[in-house]
């Protein structure tokens, strides 16, 4: 694993690929992590970066230019970032990562969708918990009836971010020939519209879960039929 390389510089950045962008010469940060992530900041918009790129990507260096490829199917996207003046530069070993805990609800949602997974809205089996990938572990990994396989990322609200880090875990579980096809489920006891909407565009299901109903603390509701 590479060192987190931090490069605070004068710079302008395009990108090309499934469209084209070209970020202008300003001041920015640039963070290219060990997994081979991307970032590119202003000091402005938050915690979201203006342009980005996901691992696997090859980066190549020549003098004050640096160039991030990563493949896209049959296409290729492409970073170029020309630094004009370096302000500050910094690498870092960051070393073995952490797992991240998390809080109550989702911890109590997975616990109880790994005992209960046809709460999914299907049937399920479950193949394991903390499914490990090259950028973190999937919360449950299931097979369906016909055996094929589904990732489940468990949040307690469910977001575009969320809808991304699942896409980020289906690229890397679907490597492997023999999960090429893995579906994904994002369950959450909310899902916020943009996030379903998202989910749907690729391909994902979304599922709201009531986690009284899941625990047995209320029975569900009956439907009337005429």
């Amino acid at each position: 694993m590479r060192p987190v390389r931090l490069l605070v510089a004068h710079c302008e950045v395009r990108y090309t690929g499934r469209l084209n962008a070209m970020l202008p010469a300003a001041t920015r940060l640039l963070i290219f992590k060990a997994d081979g992530s991307v970032l590119v900041h202003a000091d402005a918009g938050g915690y979201k970066p203006l342009n980005w790129m996901t691992p696997p990507t090859v980066m190549e260096e020549d003098g004050d230019t640096i160039v991030v490829r990563k493949r896209a199917g049959r296409s290729e996207d492409r970073l170029e970032i020309r630094v004009l003046e370096v302000l500050s530069e910094a690498t870092h070993e960051m070393g073995e990562a952490a797992g991240l805990e998390k809080d109550g609800v989702e911890r109590d949602l997975q616990e109880l969708l790994a005992a209960q997974p046809d709460a999914l809205g299907e049937p399920l089996r479950l193949e394991r918990r903390e499914w490990p990938t090259d950028v973190g572990p999937v919360d449950l990994m299931c097979r369906d009836e016909d055996g094929g396989w589904i990732a489940v990322e468990i949040k307690r609200v469910g977001t575009i971010e969320a809808v991304e880090q699942l896409t980020r875990y289906l690229s890397f579980i679907r490597l492997d020939p023999a999960r090429a096809d893995c579906r994904g489920i994002l369950a959450a006891q909310q899902v916020k519209p943009q996030a379903a909407t998202l989910a749907e565009a690729r391909g994902m299901r979304s599922v709201e879960i009531d986690l009284a109903l899941l625990r047995g603390e209320r029975e569900p509701e009956l439907t009337l039929f005429s």
